[in-house]
C-alpha cells in the first residue's frame, strides 16, 4: 500500500533533482563506480532512499539543510531493518568533495562485497 503512495513521489524526486544528487548520479549510473548497479529514489518501506545498489545492500542519502537528525535516525532504522547499509552526505560534501564522497561509497562497495563472499 505505501508503495504505490509513494511511486508518484519517487517519480517527482527523480525528474526534479538537487544539484547534489545530479552530481552524484553522474558518477553512480550507468555501472560507472566498480561496475555496481545503482538506482535512484528506491523505495523502502515507507522512505525514498536517494540512491541504492540492491546487490551490495547499500542505500545512500543525500542530506541538506532541511533534515533534522532524530527524523533520519529514526529513517536510518527501518532502511536498515530491510538489510541496507545506510551512507548519508551533506549535499555540499557531495557539490565539494565528490571524490571524497565517491571513495567513501566505493569503501562500502568492498564491505559489502567481502561479507557476500
Amino acid at each position: 500500500m505505501a508503495r504505490k503512495r509513494l511511486t508518484p513521489i519517487a517519480r517527482k524526486l527523480r525528474a526534479d533533482q538537487t544539484d547534489a544528487e545530479e552530481r552524484l548520479w553522474l558518477h553512480l549510473r550507468g555501472r560507472r563506480l566498480d561496475g555496481e548497479k545503482f538506482v535512484r529514489q528506491l523505495q523502502i518501506d515507507a522512505y525514498v532512499a536517494d540512491f541504492a545498489c540492491r546487490t551490495a545492500r547499500l542505500a545512500i542519502e543525500l542530506d541538506g539543510g532541511q533534515h533534522e537528525a532524530t527524523r533520519d535516525a529514526a529513517r536510518t532504522a527501518i532502511i536498515e531493518n530491510y538489510g541496507y547499509r545506510v551512507l548519508r552526505f551533506w549535499n555540499h560534501d557531495v557539490l565539494q568533495n565528490t571524490d571524497g564522497v565517491l571513495e567513501a561509497i566505493r569503501q562500502e562497495l568492498a564491505v559489502a562485497r567481502n561479507r557476500s563472499a
